[in-house]
């Protein structure tokens, strides 16, 4: 009896956090495509943390499903809203703000590496830090079709959500504590999101 009430009593707790975790996980990842101000990658790391911590048998397996679903959803409507903006005689807003986090230099980079490769650049794009937005700014440019994209982003957007809970899993698993693998998950994802660019800023001076 005692061990049935302390089962009930551990799986309460569980049941009400998937109850609000995943909705949660849902709308931030889906915010985070439409607005790339949101770090995704580290929610969904910091979800998986959670996950392993979890005795529910299909908590990873709903994370990715989670995750993957948004980000798809997200990237759809925006490469959606990025169309309109092509058509429109004052392109659009969220036209703009693609093309404001698209510098020139990475979007020459991504039309040729598009033109040579085709779908398996939009696969990577999402798992190079800043990447996505370029290639989807390429996209919109080479006038596919949103099939064509849709195509393309929905392997992207499984391998980005197995990706991220992977380095969730590795930072999780260090620790016996959920908050403090969340931590260790989070800094890894800032680390791993921060370092092309700081290569980039370092690499700089030197070929000049």
């Amino acid at each position: 009896m005692i061990a049935l009430a302390a089962a009930s009593t551990t799986t309460a707790p569980e049941t009400a956090q998937q109850a609000i975790g995943y909705p949660t996980l849902f709308l931030l990842v889906l915010l985070g495509a439409l607005v790339p101000v949101v770090p995704t990658g580290a929610l969904v790391s910091s979800a998986a943390v959670v996950a392993i911590h979890q005795t529910a048998p299909l908590a990873m397996v709903l994370v990715f499903v989670t995750a993957s679903l948004a980000a798809f959803l997200g990237d759809a409507t925006l490469y959606w809203l990025g169309r309109r903006g092509l058509h429109s005689k004052n392109g659009s807003r969220w036209l703009e703000a693609i093309r404001s986090r698209a510098p020139e230099e990475r979007l020459t980079q991504a039309q040729e590496k598009l033109a040579d490769h085709g779908v398996a650049v939009l696969v990577l794009s999402r798992l190079v830090p800043a990447g996505r937005l370029p290639v989807m700014l390429a996209c919109l440019l080479a006038r596919w079709p949103m099939r064509r994209f849709a195509r393309g982003n929905l392997p992207a957007c499984l391998a980005w959500a197995v990706t991220y809970q992977l380095i969730g899993v590795l930072g999780g698993s260090l620790f016996n504590e959920p908050w403090e693998g969340v931590v260790a998950a989070v800094a890894l994802t800032v680390v791993i999101s921060t370092a092309p660019t700081l290569w980039r800023r370092v690499r700089k001076p030197r070929t000049a």
